[in-house]
């Protein structure tokens, strides 16, 4: 069995994902052996991966997300006593011993970790930071090898210079940072290639293998490439740098495609090569931290899983703004919009995690069940529910601020929107009626990223006249900040002290930074280390895809082929005007535009 070992210090993420019939097996121990396939196109699919990082020693990860058992048998175990209403003790989780037989040769396996695409800024910038993240934190197998390619010629001592100038350590642990890094960059090498040359990745395949020094080897590949070589890279690893014995594994930036036919082409073509479970799709908003959290406090509070229902939601909006331009982007950004960029992707994506019915189990599959089934009760959007703006040059403080065209990778003529509104609908029982309200774009006010659930109006309410007219101030209303400044606050009203009977709208406030001391993860480690255990909750599934890029495509042909010309807002307002007249259709205002905000 091909097994990928990893530091004990590390908390798996996957860990608490496991089925609750994986733990605590006491009595008949038994070795459960589950065999390395032989490989098909890309490495074996079969080929678990055990964790130290569980305190769950004993318990395997396969790569399909379901669990095993494997634990030997203890002796002299002394009989469980019982308490007088016959139930047994349970020692806290610190307290639990559970039988250790770890049975791993440290030396038995290695992950050998690509970034296709190292010189670019997402690789300096997310991928080797994260995973300097990772390996700080014990968190990478005791055997790993770091190799970036790209066309760019480059040697170890640049690749390691260049990674360098962007590594940091933790704001709460800064001990022998240094020395860390130091380790850290030894483990990084570089070669230069072609995307589409198989003899050059014929050349990695050598130098991999000799790094794995005969173990049995796991290969992850991170295309941070532009989408129209995708294919090309995957193809050469697929051909040349495959594992014969272990898993292989590629990861896959967005955008994934631009529309239906593009994307389907797309899946179609990784699939000559790939299998559909070693492909991950990776969005990283789905590993903020809020994000992660939207299942928590929804299926683990009670006070909140009854309430989430068209019966007490009246609407949800999910707000993406960012305070600058494209900034140097333009020529990208123009070839696919704030939809495809934005909302197609992340806020589509949060949307269904926040929406979907109770999993069965928290098994990644089971998750991802439960989101397709969201996107595929989804009302297609119409061009008469989206507005579409594009900021235009502003002066401010006497400072002046460049509009969308004013980008010289940007065509003067173009149409490409920067902020898009629009308003979607769920067809099913639980969310019938309920508007939501997607919002995002660029060049605003402020930056920020969030969901707010509004309330309905009390029926009835006896304190009607303290509002006034305007019974929105008294709504109760549930805010999850993503970023920045990661929060969770709830706002109540209530009386303000006094002999009158004067009331105030207040927040219970999570503030994230003021309850936990220590620094919140980059998303980019969370799906790192996802995808080097196999955890595939949090990626998105091909079907998911599909039911995305269906939602979306329709109005977005319409907006092209109408050349519908968007409503242009000044750089750093709050968008376009018809942003509110949208909302106001269905009796919504924009929650981030209060006077408490």
């Amino acid at each position: 069995m091909a097994t990928v070992s990893s530091s004990t210090h590390c908390c798996s993420s996957s860990s608490a994902y496991s089925n609750s019939s994986s733990i605590g097996f006491h009595q008949n121990h038994t070795n459960i052996p589950f065999p390395v396939l032989s490989p098909k196109r890309l490495g074996s699919k079969n080929v678990s991966l055990q964790s130290k990082r569980s305190p769950f020693h004993n318990v395997i990860l396969m790569q399909d997300g379901a669990l095993a058992a494997k634990v030997a048998g203890v002796k002299n175990e002394a009989p469980q006593k019982k308490l007088e209403d016959g139930l047994l003790p349970v020692a806290p989780p610190e307290e639990q011993k559970l039988p250790i037989d770890l049975d791993v040769n440290d030396d038995n396996s290695t992950v050998s970790i690509t970034v296709v695409g190292a010189s670019g800024d997402l690789a300096k910038k997310k991928i080797f930071p994260a995973l300097f993240a990772l390996y700080y934190e014990d968190c990478l197998p005791k055997h790993f090898t770091i190799y970036g390619y790209a066309r760019s010629k480059m040697t170890d001592a640049e690749l390691r210079n260049m990674v360098s100038k962007t590594l940091t350590c933790r704001i709460d642990k800064r001990e022998n940072c240094g020395e860390k890094m130091e380790q850290f960059l030894k483990r990084c090498f570089y070669h230069s290639g072609q995307y589409d040359s198989q003899e050059n990745f014929v050349e990695l395949d050598k130098k991999l293998r000799d790094h794995e020094a005969g173990r049995v080897s796991n290969r992850l590949f991170y295309l941070s490439i532009p989408p129209n070589i995708f294919v090309d890279a995957v193809k050469c690893a697929s051909l040349s740098a495959s594992t014969s014995d272990g898993w292989t594994r590629v990861i896959v930036e967005k955008p994934f495609g631009r529309d239906t036919g593009s994307s389907a082409a797309l899946t179609k073509a990784l699939k000559q090569y790939l299998e559909e479970d070693q492909i991950f799709r990776i969005d990283h908003y789905l590993g903020k931290e809020l994000v992660e959290n939207l299942s928590v406090l929804r299926f683990s509070n009670l006070i909140f899983e009854p309430l989430w229902s068209r019966q007490y939601i009246r609407n949800v909006q999910l707000i993406f703004s960012e305070d600058f331009g494209t900034e140097g982007r333009g020529g990208y950004f123009d070839h696919y919009g704030i939809i495809r960029d934005i909302m197609q992707n992340h806020l589509l994506q949060i949307l269904a995690l926040f929406a979907m019915e109770t999993p069965v189990s928290l098994d990644a599959e089971d998750i991802r069940n439960e989101k397709v089934k969201v996107l595929r009760s989804m009302r297609p959007l119409r061009v008469d529910d989206v507005v579409v703006g594009q900021y235009k040059s502003h002066t401010k403080g006497g400072v002046t601020y460049p509009g969308y065209t004013d980008d010289k990778t940007v065509p003067k003529d173009s149409l490409t929107p920067t902020f898009a509104a629009a308003a979607l609908f769920i067809d099913n029982a639980r969310w019938d009626g309920v508007p939501f309200l997607m919002k995002a774009g660029k060049a605003l006010h402020n930056r920020r990223t969030e969901i707010r659930v509004q309330f309905r109006h009390v029926p009835g309410n006896l304190y009607n006249r303290n509002f006034g007219t305007d019974l929105d101030q008294a709504t109760n209303e549930l805010v999850i900040r993503v970023q920045p400044d990661e929060a969770i606050y709830l706002k109540i009203n209530n009386k303000v002290p006094g002999l009158g009977m004067r009331l105030d709208r207040s927040n219970l406030n999570l503030l994230y930074k003021a309850r936990y001391s220590k620094e919140i993860p980059d998303a980019y480690e969370r799906l790192l280390l996802d995808a080097i255990e196999g955890e595939r909750r949090l990626f998105i599934r091909s079907d998911e895809l599909d039911a995305a890029w269906a939602l979306f495509t329709p109005v977005l042909k319409e907006l092209e082929e109408k050349k519908i010309i968007p409503e242009y807002y000044p750089y750093g307002s709050r968008g376009p005007v018809g942003a509110h007249y949208l909302a106001a259709r269905y009796n919504v205002k924009w929650g981030d535009l209060g006077v408490d905000e």
